[in-house]
């Protein structure tokens, strides 16, 4: 047996939840007068003050996805002192990805940790008074309201509109507010949605781009952008935790910004759109999951397998695919080579197969080597 890491303890019995045997938790108690000496440059910032401080500490903040700009995001709200974060990520770090993404190193991406955990255990060694709940998932109408519950506020750091859309209908539907923030190439934009007062994502986008649209893989990605975004997310996260919805100080427009050619844009988003299907009609067709597939083009010429619920022992199938090709693991993912595939195992029976486009190719490999 070979693991990812070589020295790999054995794997939890798999009775035990992912969530809970990876939960890496601080003091969510504190309070601004034990963390002075910390926190001591942002309190004296007149916006935020002592009593911001213990708001920021109070508050619960989840992050979807753990990408480029959820890392920064998730990096720059720790640090900041946001009492709960809870980070929601399906994938895991590869090397492509550290030009960008700011929590990972090298030997995440050696041991192909998910992103989830790999970004807790660096906010865990940057600031261990906060509690940090990774969540190696992906978002979807089944899950969402339990991986969502009981925030304060939701930050955008997806990769696409599917769960975009999907976000915004939880959140208008229960009145949450949530910042959309993307970046790519030199390019970066970031919305403000707060349910009932401003407009939403539906409002200003009704529908999914078509056609051609730029990704990280084809249109590659500037850190910088990233970076910059983040900054006017987090920073509008710190407006709204420490002022509430209600605060003057919280942009109310759609933002974009190319920081290669420098040219920049803002539309009002001050108010919701008369006849918006989310906002105006209740409709929230992402949420309700209609027509939803179970099987998605992931990017970097990958596909993902959303199986659930199918609990994977990963040293047994170890043993099993041993006589097939290389096989790794560690207690979050298991990964596979055949060539010229690369399989990567989740517990709960999630797949991403990577060297193929082919939805019936990767089902085809899923059903061969996991089973059908």
């Amino acid at each position: 047996m070979t693991s990812l890491a070589q020295q790999t303890q054995p794997a939890e019995p798999r009775g035990k939840s992912q969530a809970d045997s990876t939960r890496l938790e601080g003091n969510a108690d504190q309070s601004a007068g034990r963390n002075d000496d910390r926190y001591s440059r942002q309190v004296l910032f007149r916006g935020i003050g002592a009593e911001g401080q213990r708001k920021l500490a109070a508050a619960r903040v989840a992050i979807v996805g753990c990408g480029a700009t959820g890392s920064a995001l998730a990096g720059l709200l720790a640090r900041a002192g946001v009492g709960t974060l809870r980070i929601i990520d399906r994938d895991y770090v590869e090397p492509s990805n550290l030009q960008r993404q700011s929590l990972f190193d090298e030997k995440d991406a050696a041991e192909s940790l998910p992103k989830a955990i790999a970004a807790a255990r660096k906010i865990a060694e940057l600031n261990s008074q906060i509690a940090v709940e990774p969540k190696v998932e992906d978002l979807v109408p089944a899950n969402i309201e339990a991986l969502l519950e009981r925030m304060t506020l939701i930050l955008d750091g997806t990769d696409n509109f599917e769960t975009r859309y999907l976000l915004n209908d939880y959140a208008v539907k229960g009145s949450l507010p949530w910042i959309y923030s993307a970046a790519v190439g030199s390019y970066a934009v970031t919305l403000n949605i707060v349910p009932g007062q401003t407009a939403c994502l539906a409002c200003i986008f009704p529908d999914s781009p078509h056609g051609m649209v730029e990704t990280c893989e084809t249109s590659g990605i500037l850190n910088s952008a990233v970076n910059l975004v983040a900054s006017v997310a987090a920073t509008e996260a710190l407006k709204f935790i420490v002022g509430g919805a209600a605060s003057a100080q919280l942009r109310q427009t759609l933002l974009s910004f190319d920081v290669w050619t420098n040219e920049h844009a803002e539309i009002s988003t001050a108010k919701p759109r008369p006849g918006c299907r989310a906002c105006a009609e209740q409709d929230f067709i992402h949420l309700a999951g209609e027509g939803r597939p179970h099987i998605t083009l992931c990017g970097r010429n990958s596909v993902q397998i959303h199986e659930r619920q199918r609990p994977i022992d990963f040293a047994d199938l170890d043993r099993r695919l041993q006589p097939h090709g290389m096989v790794r693991y560690n207690d979050f993912v298991l990964k596979f080579w055949r060539d010229p595939y690369e399989m990567t195992l989740f517990p709960d029976g999630r797949a991403i197969i990577k060297g193929t486009t082919d939805t019936a190719m990767a089902r085809s490999l899923y059903a061969r080597y996991v089973g059908s």
